[in-house]
């Protein structure tokens, strides 16, 4: 079990479409799809068309007792938290705190040593990536992973393919059923494109878009699985803050629109400003699980953060 996740762990750091550093000084703030610190404006064909089982503020995930190890070191130790449907959680912590970890374990990229999680009542454990993803844990990466070659609309298109029911002998035979799902799929992912502001960008190969607008179309074909629960590591990553303000708007939207959503941050302007609930780690451990406001003066989170003895935190 240890030497497999150490073997998933080597073969699950994605190469970016685009560094940050180097990207293209125009930046997204001159696209006239998005308004600095707005919100974007509620599109229809981007709502969640998923049939969820639990009622809002119910617990749509249960992290129970996940433990990972890696050889001698433990990455996660029996951290145990819940994400209630319909509310924007945030995991934060030191780095190696364990927050991406707990993601890979999630999301099906590690095996939990012990553990396990439940979305809906169903465990995740065992399951493949893909198999995961349809039952509807989504997430995007903390270096940008698209399809370069591709269109901006095309790698919305093959998140969508996750929800599709061909078979492979219908597509090959273009079916009734594949064309069908191919032309709702082309407006679904047009309606995605225009809810994260890059629909005129529809048409521009993937590795040609502005860093900014990356991140956005990763967050496209994210919700283009149609998630019960979105998981965002890290998204703010190279951002300015002009277009932190921007995601944060976007993230209270994708909530507006019917999701949930588990979000990795290191900003902490932006946690506080946009999670309903925090957890925060620390080697590996849950060390506080609270409001924002509490989580702020929390001596305990500030010790973690200072590197400092908790007793010496005035």
């Amino acid at each position: 079990m240890n030497d497999e996740n150490e073997n998933l762990a080597a073969d699950a750091t994605p190469e970016p479409v685009t560094d940050p550093a180097s990207a293209d000084p125009i930046v997204d703030a001159a696209e006239p799809d998005i308004v600095p610190g707005e919100a974007p404006p509620l599109v229809e064909g981007a709502e969640s068309e998923r049939e969820i089982e639990v009622a809002v503020g119910e617990k749509l995930v249960e992290v129970k007792n996940l433990t990972i190890r890696f050889g001698g070191l433990t990455a996660l130790d029996d951290v145990s938290f819940d994400i209630r449907r319909g509310e924007i959680l945030g995991l934060i912590g030191p780095n190696g705190a364990g927050k991406t970890t707990c993601f890979n374990a999630m999301t099906g990229v590690y095996r939990p040593t012990s553990g396990d999680v439940l979305l809906e009542g169903q465990s995740v454990k065992g399951r493949k990536q893909h198999q995961i993803t349809r039952m509807g844990l989504a997430r995007t990466f903390q270096n940008i992973r698209l399809f370069g070659e591709m269109t901006a609309l095309e790698n919305v298109v093959v998140g969508l393919d996750a929800r599709h029911r061909t078979s492979v002998p219908g597509a090959l035979v273009r079916s009734p059923r594949h064309i069908r799902e191919e032309r709702s799929s082309v407006d679904r992912a047009m309606a995605l494109l225009d809810f994260v502001g890059i629909a005129q960008h529809s048409q521009k190969r993937s590795r040609d878009l502005s860093y900014g607008s990356q991140r956005r179309l990763e967050i496209a074909r994210a919700l283009a699985t149609d998630p019960k629960l979105l998981c965002l590591d890290e998204p703010a990553a190279g951002f300015n803050p002009a277009e932190k303000e921007d995601l944060m708007a976007l993230i209270r939207s994708i909530r507006d629109e019917g999701y949930t959503v588990l979000l990795i941050e290191h900003d902490m302007k932006l946690v506080m400003g946009v999670t309903d609930r925090i957890v925060v780690l620390e080697f590996g451990k849950k060390l506080a699980d609270d409001l924002p406001a509490a989580i702020r003066d929390d001596p305990r989170v500030i010790a973690a953060y200072l590197g400092v003895p908790e007793d010496d935190v005035a």
